[in-house]
């Protein structure tokens, strides 16, 4: 893989200041801070409740600035040019998702801070985070590739917020309707599911499995993604 530093970070700065200017999608990063607020103010103790504003804003922040910023290229038809410059397609998804990356992760820290949640093994969380953060990127990207505005875009990934950040309220349906037993394998139910499993002493197992489906959801995204990205390269 050819990756070069200089281009990649030339295509983060880029991003990071359409980020800034384009206050319609900089001002999505404070829904989920202000829900985490008044979470921690209305007394939540629940994993459920305390892992809410963590996927909304995986799937608010990280995806929906991700297809918005995608969106905006090919909207200003910049996305094409970058496409046939000489950076590879590794600087360009890299760089492009470098922005949003270290947005998500500082808005996940202030809401976990903000609703008090105290996670029993910071590193492990840390680490399902990371990659649940590549996942909702990978996401972000595939809407923002199909669609050519960012009119478009934000009704695109639309689903994506409403599936990932409320699919694991549906389990409390489950008794009534047990279709909605699918939703449990989810990324962001699995995230509560390992959540769970390290505030008490279970087998390792318990704890890989989440791991392992959420791995598993962003190798699926990425590889659709690169794929995706690729076909874009060759269209008319």
């Amino acid at each position: 893989m050819n990756l070069s530093m200089k281009r990649i970070q030339a295509i983060f700065m880029k991003d990071y200041r359409e980020f800034s200017r384009n206050y319609a999608i900089s001002t999505m990063v404070l829904v989920p801070l202000f829900l985490a607020f008044f979470y921690s103010k209305s007394g939540v103790n629940t994993m459920q409740m305390y892992f809410l504003p963590i996927n909304i804003t995986l799937a608010m922040v990280t995806a929906f600035i991700q297809c918005c910023l995608i969106a905006e290229e090919k909207e200003s038809n910049t996305l094409r040019s970058l496409m046939m410059s000489p950076a590879s397609v590794a600087d360009i998804l890299i760089g492009k998702s470098a922005v949003v990356f270290s947005i998500s992760a500082v808005i996940l820290a202030l809401s976990i801070y903000l609703v008090g949640y105290e996670p029993a093994n910071i590193v492990m969380l840390v680490l399902a985070l990371a990659v649940s953060i590549v996942f909702y990127i990978a996401l972000g990207t595939i809407c923002g590739l199909y669609t050519k505005t960012v009119m478009e875009a934000s009704l695109a990934v639309m689903p994506v917020i409403i599936v990932f950040s409320m699919g694991p309220l549906a389990l409390g349906l489950t008794e009534k309707y047990p279709a909605l037993a699918v939703a449990e394998w989810l990324p962001s139910a699995q995230l509560i599911v390992l959540a769970d499993a390290l505030e008490v002493a279970v087998p390792v197992k318990e704890i890989i499995m989440p791991f392992v489906v959420i791995i598993a959801w962003t190798i699926v995204a990425l590889a659709v993604t690169s794929v995706l990205y690729k076909k874009r390269m060759t269209d008319d």
